[in-house]
């Protein structure tokens, strides 16, 4: 039970991170013009891909009793969201005009998806009633 909580909390992480990444997208397209926008799609692309395959990763295995393979799979996973991130910037600046500022600023909002997370995602299911 508690793995699905995991998995579908990080299906709603990077659903957010498409949102937020498709809402300042749009902006920058009618702010600025169509290369922002891709700028801005590029981005939070760019951050949000990582972080999925880190989470497809993460919860491959579950329990006690595979501990020892969670913490390979969460090792492996970080390593290789490291290199994909690595791999997805190069090929964005190799094949790609974009507006650097937008690309940045909209990696970084979709990256601070991440750190306020537990922010976000609070549930009320987990805290104690208070009388």
């Amino acid at each position: 039970m508690k793995n699905r909580q995991g998995i579908l909390g990080a299906q709603r992480l990077v659903a957010c991170q498409l949102s937020i990444t498709l809402l300042l997208a749009t902006i920058a397209t009618l702010l600025l013009n169509a290369t922002a926008g891709v700028s801005a799609v590029l981005g939070g692309m760019v951050s949000a891909l990582p972080n999925a395959y880190f989470a497809s990763k993460l919860f491959k295995y579950h329990g006690a009793v595979a501990s020892k393979q969670i913490v390979n799979s969460f090792y492996k996973g970080e390593a290789l969201k490291i290199i994909l991130s690595i791999v997805l910037f190069t090929l964005v600046f190799k094949f790609f005009k974009i507006v650097p500022l937008v690309f940045f600023a909209v990696y970084i909002v979709a990256q601070m998806m991440v750190w306020f997370a537990p922010v976000i995602f609070v549930s009320n299911k987990n805290r104690p009633k208070s009388d």
